[in-house]
């Protein structure tokens, strides 16, 4: 398709770009393959490092950044900067804020007002007058001045300064022509020099040498860039194709084997290993728990009774509570006995533990036998 592109294209161009663009993408394709494959398997390796490595490294970082810049900062702020800038606060409002209002109010503004009053009704009338003394002196002085100075200076400035000034400026206008004529005409006899010395040289060798050059260099600068783009397009096609490959043998040696692996051989295993040991072991690990939770009740009974019985010999409490112990007693027995029927294997004596049977015999007194006073 690219290549019926390019023929599409080159219809209208000259031989020179036909005969230069195969050969130039040929050469850059195989140029351009090897480093697109590079720069594919780097980016892979900088995306798995930045994934595995470098986010996790810039969290910690960023987590002991913040324990160690701002955290303690912000506790400085809150805990120590903001109670003193409030106490300094309050202590400004006291120790000077109060004291410059109070100054301001009974010192500065009577001796503002005091500073008022002495310069509209002191200074001003003062000063007014020795304006009004100030403006006849300088009337005077004036007057004086411009009989002694204005009118001679005029007279000179109209009858010798000017003349002389206008015979100064018709001089100056001629030398001022005579320049310029001789500036015009060395500045043309330069300017043809260099146009016939320089320009019409510089103009040929730019119109029958440099844009000749520079058209042949664009073009081939044109076709190597398209042909880098080409060939980079290209090496990405390839490169890909590779990396699938890599991945599906990577696949169908490692993943698949280590898959079947586990379905077939590791799960079963693991089922059987949990059926036939785990599983019992944990049944049989619970039963000898209850069992020994009853026993450690029964025990715990036998001795509150043996308690009791031995407060009673030495006390001489009637009767009530020995029958309460009694009773606790053979109720612990009747609930081992259960447990022992229901969770211990068969004995050669029927359920329960062997030679069980005084647990049931036990279970068996203690359904029959209703205590009194219940």
């Amino acid at each position: 398709m690219d290549l019926e592109k390019s023929r599409e294209r080159s219809g209208g161009e000259g031989c020179l770009v036909v005969a230069l663009r195969m050969p130039v993408r040929i050469v850059v394709l195989v140029l351009v393959v090897p480093v697109r494959m590079v720069w594919d398997v780097l980016v892979v390796a900088g995306r798995f490092l930045g994934d595995t490595v470098l986010r996790p490294m810039g969290r910690a970082l960023a987590w002991v950044g913040r324990a160690v810049f701002v955290w303690p900062f912000a506790a400085l702020w809150r805990w120590v900067l903001v109670p003193l800038g409030t106490t300094l606060r309050w202590l400004g409002v006291v120790l000077v804020v109060v004291p410059a209002g109070a100054l301001y109010r009974w010192v500065l503004t009577p001796l503002g007002h005091a500073a008022v009053w002495m310069y509209g009704r002191v200074l001003t009338p003062l000063g007014h007058g020795i304006a009004a003394c100030a403006a006849a002196v300088g009337y005077a002085l004036g007057r004086l001045g411009h009989g002694l100075l204005v009118v001679p200076s005029v007279w000179l400035y109209r009858w010798v300064l000017t003349p002389v000034g206008h015979a100064l400026a018709w001089c100056g206008r001629g030398l001022v022509a005579v320049g310029a004529l001789l500036v015009a005409g060395i500045g043309a006899a330069l300017y043809w020099t260099v146009r016939v010395l320089v320009v019409w040289p510089a103009y040929a060798v730019w119109r029958w040498v440099l844009a000749p050059v520079g058209r042949v260099l664009g073009v081939v600068a044109r076709e190597a860039g398209a042909a880098l783009g080409h060939a980079w397009r290209v090496a990405g096609y390839v490169s890909l194709a590779v990396g699938r490959a890599l991945a599906a043998l990577f696949r169908w040696t490692v993943v698949e084997p280590a898959r079947w692996l586990y379905r077939t051989v590791l799960t079963p295993v693991g089922h059987a290993v949990r059926d036939a040991v785990l599983r019992p072991v944990a049944e049989a690990a619970r039963a000898a728990g209850r069992v020994a939770r009853e026993t450690l009740r029964l025990v715990r009974a036998t001795a509150r009774q043996a308690r009791r019985d031995v407060r009673r010999a030495l006390l001489g409490d009637p009767g009530t509570a020995g029958e309460q112990g009694d009773r606790e007693v053979k109720g612990a027995r009747a609930a081992s006995g259960a447990y022992a029927s229901v969770d211990a294997p068969a004995g050669p004596y029927g359920t329960g533990m062997p030679g069980a049977s005084w647990g049931t015999g036990a279970g068996t007194r203690a359904q029959g036998e209703r205590p009194a006073g219940r």
